[in-house]
């Protein structure tokens, strides 16, 4: 009954779950290039139900207005102002949790689904994913309305899996930046990110349609999504899942995020 379900929903002829071999190339596109992206993952009919859904509880977001480094960590003192480890980036977005979005949306049919969690499991490189623990930050969904952005920044998490349900009428654009550090050696790139700060290094560009999924590698490529211009609010959901079980994202990440906790 599930695949039935999510057939309703996911365009399989353009992302086939279940294909071995669609799902073995998507794991070397991963690996090799660090950013996979599948257009047309939802249909066309699911695309305008969630972007309905998502305008209609668009009240409901916390919206938040901060600045940070490239590494989401505090300053260090021991570092001049002006050095990239204390450069301040600005970021500003709305955002929904996972409780205020309805139980019978397409969403978290998806997410909470073994087929699809084993899809990306296998893409990923994981054996297992977990939803979060707690009811806030299993699936969120992102409002950047005009002059908001997301800053250049590393993930902290080995993978990123989102979901573009409404462009904006310009701007909004996912940059990024392959191996400016390495974190399992710990280099921090500091030469390499305060030149793609500056702009003397030319970023790829992920092309993104409303229904594209994505997965991308940001633990080590620095990345940004650029101020959306106009009055049509991008809409972006991101689904987070953890290798371990039992995970919950700390009350001081959760007031930060979502201006409350649990």
């Amino acid at each position: 009954m599930e695949k039935v379900y999510l057939e309703d929903i996911i365009d399989y002829n353009s992302c086939p779950l279940l294909d071995k071999k669609f799902v073995s190339n998507c794991f070397e596109v991963l690996s090799r290039e660090g950013a996979l992206t599948i257009k047309n993952f939802l249909k066309s009919k699911t695309i305008s139900s969630l972007v309905e859904e998502a305008k209609n509880n668009q009240h409901k977001a916390y919206y938040s207005d901060s600045t940070h480094n490239i590494y989401l960590t505090p300053s260090d003192d021991s570092l001049p102002d002006d050095h990239i480890f204390n450069l301040q980036i600005k970021s500003s977005k709305g955002c929904i949790t996972t409780d205020q979005i309805p139980d019978n949306s397409a969403l978290k049919a998806v997410y909470t689904s073994e087929v699809f969690k084993n899809f990306i499991a296998a893409i990923v490189g994981e054996k297992t994913l977990y939803e979060y623990e707690d009811p806030l930050s299993s699936i969120n969904i992102h409002y950047a309305k005009h002059g908001q952005e997301l800053g250049w920044h590393f993930d902290n998490s080995s993978f990123a899996v989102t979901l573009l349900l409404q462009k904006p009428l310009d701007g909004g654009v996912f940059e990024y930046v392959k191996n400016v550090r390495n974190s399992e050696s710990g280099e921090m790139g500091f030469d390499k990110a305060k030149e793609v700060v500056k702009g003397k290094i030319a970023p790829s560009v992920l092309d993104l349609d409303p229904g594209t999924l994505v997965l991308f590698k940001g633990r080590d490529s620095m990345h940004r999504v650029t101020p959306t211009v106009g009055k049509q609010t991008r809409y972006l959901v991101v689904f987070a899942y953890n290798s371990k079980p039992g995970v919950s994202l700390s009350k001081s990440a959760q007031k930060t995020f979502y201006g409350r906790v649990t």
